[in-house]
């Protein structure tokens, strides 16, 4: 009889209810989540254990992890605001940043170096305006010819949004017309607009873009349009 009731208690106690370990790990990691800023999927070794620097990463605040991807080398430009989606990893993300960097140092100083560690060979202008020609030659040639009409060209980086395999940048351009645009002599006025671009990376510089500039404001402050 002692053995019957042992058994019958045995049935009666409650059991462990499947998927509540499961349920409590994804609870704490979404808490996680909300207390690091946005979370990228974690790769795992042995036995679930998440790497040393995908536990830094999830308790890295989503402010400070986005300004460790910045090449801070002072002949870059350096970007005002920076996001950036953490789920396409540090490397990736940090090859993106400085990427933009690179470029945007070009339309900065005009040196041409920059365009070339930037931009694919096989570089396409999905947004060519009339006149200017396809491929890696179409922003050299570009910026020459603003430049003969604004020599103190400078470009502010002013927002990137990275994203996967593309980068969306907001641009202030700013300057001095002293030179010449289209047969007009400059009288010093101050220039001031703004631009901006997508790219799309490739595997290891930016093959396409598009771009879109504030034209109207541009030659308003240049005295030629009507």
């Amino acid at each position: 009889m002692s053995d019957l009731r042992r058994s019958d208690a045995a049935r009666r106690r409650p059991r462990p209810r499947t998927g509540t370990a499961a349920r409590a790990a994804a609870v704490a990691f979404a808490l996680a989540a909300l207390a690091g800023g946005t979370a990228a999927a974690t790769p795992v070794h042995g036995a679930g254990r998440p790497t040393a620097d995908a536990i830094a990463d999830r308790h890295e605040s989503s402010r400070s992890w986005p300004q460790r991807l910045v090449d801070r080398s002072p002949d870059l430009v350096q970007p005002k605001a920076l996001t950036v989606d953490r789920s396409i990893g540090s490397r990736r993300a940090a090859q993106e940043v400085r990427l933009a960097q690179q470029l945007y140092t070009f339309w900065n100083t005009g040196q041409q170096r920059y365009l070339d560690a930037a931009i694919s060979p096989q570089f396409r202008d999905n947004t060519l305006p009339p006149g200017r020609p396809q491929g890696p030659t179409g922003p050299a040639l570009a910026s020459r010819t603003f430049r003969a009409a604004v020599p103190d060209l400078t470009c502010e980086l002013s927002d990137i949004l990275v994203t996967g395999d593309k980068i969306t940048a907001r641009l202030v351009f700013r300057g001095h017309f002293t030179g010449t645009f289209n047969g007009v002599r400059g009288e010093g006025r101050s220039v001031e607009f703004n631009a901006i671009d997508i790219q799309h990376v490739g595997t290891d510089r930016i093959v396409e873009d598009w771009h879109i500039e504030d034209n109207t404001t541009l030659l308003a402050q240049l005295g030629v349009s009507s």
